[in-house]
């Protein structure tokens, strides 16, 4: 083991620094401490527990903190090293150790004169030749000029991935759907259930459509059997002509073998880096279909606005910097609250694939409990996330958020500019984020329900106990570049709590045993004998009951 990966693994256990047992007091001191009480005493509060940057303005004060709890909260990041560990990320480090790689998602919105060096090399040249070359293929598409095999301009695109490779893709092409050239249709298939690949082509003429088969490794279970399932689909439409593949297929991988052994013509692969996680990578050639649909110019301004926010976060002293304060205060709650979960509330419906964006960003990223150094973690890691966008949401789950049994943290983000002005939609829609923060935050007391004439055997039902903490960002607009800016805030929210935690936020092996065995399983669901199983015995029926059911001995 070389210093500098000693360096990164040998790191305190982050609950035997001074600033956790300090925390620990503090929470102890606030005890049934109310946002009435802390709101009642500081007139300012909002105004000290604000920061503003980037054309985001981050509202953090009906939080259940107080000053000298963020204080302590520097302090437990500063004790944890989080600053040295994020100067090692952006300085090409090999920080993701189970894996032997550098992290450096960050080079991929670099601009073009700067300098990231993995092993001493830039990376950046490198970088945007192949933004170049995305550039240009995406140009093509867009004006037509890049014809099917029957000469017919590609007017339907279909990404086919998962994970990383559709997720920010899929969410990105809601968010931006504004921007996007109204002659595309875009769509993304990721399920390897049959209906997902039926329903988004089944509209669609296979000669003018263009599939992306996205996946790093070319392997990946659920995409290259719906890449063969819609090479199939296009062959069929020129009655096998194996030809037609190269002009409707292409593929972003690193694995040229595979790519070519598909049918895939290498030149029209593109490809990225080791240094790319796979939930890093929707800036990176995995972005292709985002750049067909918005275009370059639209695409740079949203790697752009990655950058500004890599640049804040890495240059920012930790009292002002966003993703640092949102980082902690998450943290605040999983180890001191026992708040298992944190809901993502996006005030705006091109956001309605956000916060399924962020479930796989936070809980495959921190979703551990072993430690670098191998130990396991004494301390609880990675909520759950989830969400919906509003005021939809409101009327499915909030009730609980009000008035359930557990704490639950949100998120609420709005846009202050709407992308489509139609009558007094926004400000009703920015009245309801403002009303149920207020309401979140402050409830109603029994007292105040009586007051009102309400019959005393209903009022204990209407008592809001408030207490709710909520984060609000207000946004200028939704753009490609506030996109990229958002999306980063979040990206380096989970490094600062998986720097403090002291785990690997950069692999997945969690993920990699259900694939194993699925790969194992299907000749025994699918053999014509009856296979000889060797799993529980719960497993062993269900294969032998699905068997049955499909009319297999």
């Amino acid at each position: 083991m070389n210093a500098a990966v000693r360096r990164i693994v040998d790191r305190k256990r982050p609950d035997r620094l001074p600033a956790w047992k300090t925390l620990a007091g503090r929470r102890k001191a606030m005890g049934g401490t109310t946002l009435r009480e802390l709101f009642g005493k500081d007139r300012d509060r909002a105004t000290r527990f604000s920061v503003e940057a980037l054309g985001i303005h981050f509202d953090h004060s009906k939080h259940l903190i107080d000053a000298a709890t963020m204080k302590a909260l520097f302090s437990l990041a500063r004790q944890a090293k989080v600053e040295k560990h994020r100067d090692a990320m952006f300085g090409g480090e090999r920080i993701n150790v189970t894996e032997n790689r550098a992290v450096l998602h960050t080079a991929l919105r670099a601009p073009k004169g700067a300098v990231v060096e993995v092993d001493g090399v830039n990376v950046v040249p490198e970088v945007h030749k192949v933004l170049g070359r995305m550039g240009t293929f995406a140009n093509k598409v867009r004006r037509g000029a890049w014809k099917g095999h029957s000469g017919r301009p590609i007017r339907n695109v279909v990404n086919i991935g998962i994970g990383g490779s559709d997720l920010g893709p899929a969410m990105a092409y809601d968010a931006l759907r504004k921007f996007a050239s109204d002659d595309l249709t875009v769509r993304f298939v990721s399920n390897v259930d049959a209906n997902d690949f039926f329903e988004k082509t089944r509209d669609l003429d296979p000669r003018e459509t263009m599939f992306i088969v996205s996946s790093k490794t070319f392997t990946t279970l659920e995409t290259m059997t719906n890449a063969h399932t819609a090479r199939r689909w296009i062959l069929k439409a020129f009655k096998g002509d194996i030809k037609a593949a190269a002009k409707h297929f292409v593929a972003v991988s690193t694995n040229a073998v595979e790519v070519e052994k598909f049918g895939i013509d290498t030149a029209n692969m593109f490809g990225f880096w080791d240094w790319v996680g796979g939930r890093y990578s929707m800036d990176s050639a995995i972005g292709l279909s985002t750049m067909i649909a918005i275009g370059p110019k639209r695409f740079r301004e949203l790697l752009d606005g990655f950058h500004d926010m890599d640049e804040h976060f890495r240059t920012t002293p930790l009292e002002r910097n966003i993703p640092v304060i949102q980082g902690l205060i998450g943290l605040w709650y999983a180890d001191f609250w026992g708040g298992g979960t944190v809901a993502i509330l996006p005030y705006d419906q091109y956001l309605d694939r956000f916060s399924a964006y962020l479930q796989q960003l936070e809980m495959e990223s921190n979703g551990k409990h072993v430690r670098l150094g191998g130990d396991h973690v004494k301390w609880d890691t990675c909520p759950v996330i989830w969400g919906q966008p509003g005021t939809n949401g409101q009327h499915a789950f909030y009730q609980m958020i009000h008035q359930g049994t557990r704490l639950v943290p949100a998120d609420f983000l709005v846009f202050a500019e709407p992308l489509n002005r139609i009558g007094d939609h926004h400000d009703k829609l920015i009245a309801n984020v403002f009303a149920q923060t207020e309401a979140l935050a402050f409830g109603k007391t029994l007292e105040e329900i009586l007051a009102e004439g309400v019959d005393p055997a209903v009022a204990p039902h209407k008592v809001m106990e408030g207490n709710r903490p909520t984060s609000t960002f207000l946004c200028e607009k939704l753009s490609p570049r506030m996109l990229g800016r958002l999306i980063a805030m979040y990206e380096h929210k989970v490094f600062v709590q998986g720097s403090i935690w002291g785990i690997n936020s950069f692999d997945q092996w969690g993920v990699e045993l259900g694939k194993k065995l699925a790969q194992a399983m299907i000749p025994e669901l699918s053999a014509k004998s009856r296979p000889r199983l060797k799993h529980d015995g719960s497993t062993n029926a269900l294969i032998r009951k699905y068997r049955k059911i499909r009319g297999r001995k």
